[in-house]
């Protein structure tokens, strides 16, 4: 019956507390709990809150060791198509990363098929699938595709910070090149290989209205871009003042500069070099975020570079003061 129960210790009323004993409780509170630990170490406390930003900023400067169609931190592209006999030839003979060629079923074995499947049989990791016409035509969306498909696996962009932290791991200054509105892939593909030629640690474009590293930014690449990574950001303006925000000065290319490339010192230190359109130039915001405005002295009275060609310059001005 409720109340009678002869087990031992048991509550038989409603007053709070121990009836036997606390079973050492009491005891073990008394022993403390040790010394305090430090303000960083004090889950809640400023430091400690500070202290982890810290660790987690750490983290993700760390520098990818993976190739750059793999690197960490960045928002991947999309996959590619190449299409057509010549264009998948000049794709394979230029060292364009690639997962699977499709081959169209009875197709005419002319030479230039022949010297497309050799070059994919030499690289020793291209998948070879054979399909009708009428799934090319699908995967295509109706191009003339000549019986021949390259499918390029997307490229996954490097952080921005992954940039600089490359340059400090090797106790160089950052040498980095952005892009606002260069919309042509042969001229970042160019960009990213005078980067490469000069010493430069990487390229950053924006995600839109922008060229991306497609297949012709590789190949105009000539092979560059397998060392030299490319950052893609949401937003450039914040990109180039969180660059600021570590020590680097941002300097825009523009027709009216109040410097030329020739006498500005900052050049000597740790830069991002900012390149506009070929037609628009710099975007306002862009351009009121720069440090310093550059202009290229052109005696033949030509009116705009190339942004490909203004890069190459610039960055060759940058190379010879660093060897000095």
């Amino acid at each position: 019956m409720a109340g009678n129960s002869q087990r031992r210790n048991r509550r038989t009323s409603n007053k709070k507390g121990a009836t036997v004993g606390s079973g050492g409780q009491r005891r073990k509170g008394l022993e403390g709990k040790g010394p305090t630990p430090p303000a960083s170490a004090r889950k809640g406390h400023k430091k400690n809150r500070v202290a982890n930003a810290q660790a987690k900023h750490a983290a993700a400067r760390r520098p990818s060791r993976r190739c750059p169609w793999g690197r960490r931190g960045g928002p991947k592209g999309t996959s590619e198509m190449v299409v057509g006999r010549n264009p998948v030839f000049e794709a394979l003979r230029d060292g364009v990363p690639a997962t699977t060629l499709f081959v169209q079923q009875y197709i005419d074995n002319d030479e230039r098929v022949r010297d497309v499947l050799k070059l994919a049989g030499d690289r020793g990791n291209i998948n070879l699938m054979e399909a009708p016409r009428a799934e090319l035509d699908r995967m295509t969306n109706g191009l003339n595709h000549q019986g021949l498909v390259l499918q390029v696996p997307p490229y996954e962009y490097a952080h921005p910070e992954d940039l600089t932290a490359a340059a400090y791991d090797n106790h160089e200054d950052p040498l980095i090149v952005a892009l606002d509105g260069v919309t042509d892939p042969r001229n970042l593909g160019a960009i990213v290989r005078s980067v490469s030629a000069f010493g430069g640690h990487g390229v950053v474009v924006p995600e839109r209205r922008a060229a991306g590293m497609t297949a012709g930014a590789w190949k105009s690449s000539a092979g560059t871009a397998a060392r030299t990574p490319v950052s893609r950001v949401t937003n450039l303006t914040r990109a180039l003042e969180g660059y600021q925000k570590e020590g680097l000065t941002v300097v825009g290319l523009a027709a009216d500069g109040e410097h030329t490339v020739e006498d500005l010192e900052a050049l000597d230190g740790p830069v991002v070099i900012v390149i506009g359109s070929e037609g628009k130039g710099l975007g306002r915001l862009v351009g009121e975020t720069c440090d310093y405005r550059v202009r290229i002295s052109m005696p033949g009275g030509a009116e705009s570079l190339n942004a490909g060609v203004a890069a190459g310059i610039v960055l060759y001005e940058v190379a010879r003061r660093r060897a000095h």
